[in-house]
């Protein structure tokens, strides 16, 4: 008896990088510029290959030299640093994104935060951070996740969220707070939920835009949301599914979907949903910080 629409994070993110392909046709051919991104990854997790393969492949479907390195799980600390400090030289290269997580000897923090600001396509660089916490979106890098997320949130209420309640549940700074300083800008009333929280479940039904990122499957149930309310859900859990056969698995987000969506208004599958939009909003990233590298106007996604 689902009554929610279901957001397409697929056929959103298809829109993103086709905008993004011709963005990139157009600034080769006008400034003889081709947006370039390299893709740093360190070791063996089958999880991480396959999300930087995929990257990779989206780059060059939107016309940009496309780079991988792939260094050993043995790698150091200042090899890492040195390659990364050669890719900040290169005026080749726009967008530099390195895989987390990193192996264990290894410390990701200097490593992101050595990435020039202007390349940090991932948008963790305390320079662009900072930026979204003053409310300067249109000169730094906004973190992927966030920023697609967004997109999904406009699609349904438009560009201002003024007298709308917004909830984020988890305060990372990959995800949560950055999506909540998002919400923020555009007007909405914020509240920053996490572990720590008193009483979550009530605080979620004020909520007309609710945002679950917290890596717990089904965490958020039926009775946390508000009749007609937006969920996003940005987690991407991995359960045994043994009706698909033994030792099988498949993907759930953080919210009970199927019993969510009888409230709500609209809401976001998983998977299809927002992970979709983060690989297309690295793409529109990389296009960004190349139109900026040769001083031209920059194109909205």
């Amino acid at each position: 008896m689902r009554v929610a629409s279901i957001i397409d994070g697929k056929q959103t993110a298809a829109k993103v990088t086709e905008a993004v392909a011709e963005a990139s046709a157009v600034l080769e051919r006008e400034a003889g510029v081709k947006p370039g991104l390299a893709v740093v990854i360190v070791g063996n997790d089958p999880a991480s290959h396959a999300y930087v393969n995929a990257k990779s492949r989206m780059a060059k479907q939107c016309g940009f030299t496309s780079i991988q390195h792939s260094l050993p799980e043995e790698t150091t600390q200042a090899e890492l640093e040195a390659l990364v400090a050669s890719l900040n030289d290169d005026p080749a290269i726009h967008g530099i994104l390195v895989q987390l997580p990193l192996p264990r000897h290894l410390d990701s923090e200097p490593v992101i935060q050595s990435i020039r600001p202007d390349k940090d396509v991932d948008g963790l660089h305390v320079v662009n951070a900072g930026k979204l916490a003053s409310g300067d979106l249109s000169s730094g890098l906004i973190s992927c996740t966030p920023a697609g997320s967004m997109i999904l949130v406009r699609s349904i209420h438009g560009a201002d969220l003024s007298g709308l309640n917004a909830v984020v549940i988890g305060r990372s700074n990959l995800f949560g707070k950055p999506m909540g300083l998002l919400l923020l800008a555009a007007n909405a009333t914020v509240t920053m939920a996490h572990s720590r929280t008193k009483d979550l479940a009530a605080i979620c039904r004020q909520a007309d835009i609710l945002v679950a990122a917290v890596g717990r499957p089904f965490m958020v149930k039926k009775d946390w949301v508000k009749p007609g309310a937006t969920i996003i859900d940005v987690g991407i859990n991995r359960i045994d599914a043994p009706e698909k056969g033994e030792g099988k698995s498949r993907l759930v987000g953080d919210v009970d979907f199927e019993a969510c969506a009888e409230v709500a208004g609209a809401i976001t599958p998983v998977p299809g949903g927002v992970g979709p939009m983060t690989i297309a909003m690295l793409m529109a990233n990389t296009v960004i910080a190349a139109y900026r590298s040769a001083g031209r106007p920059v194109p909205t996604f």
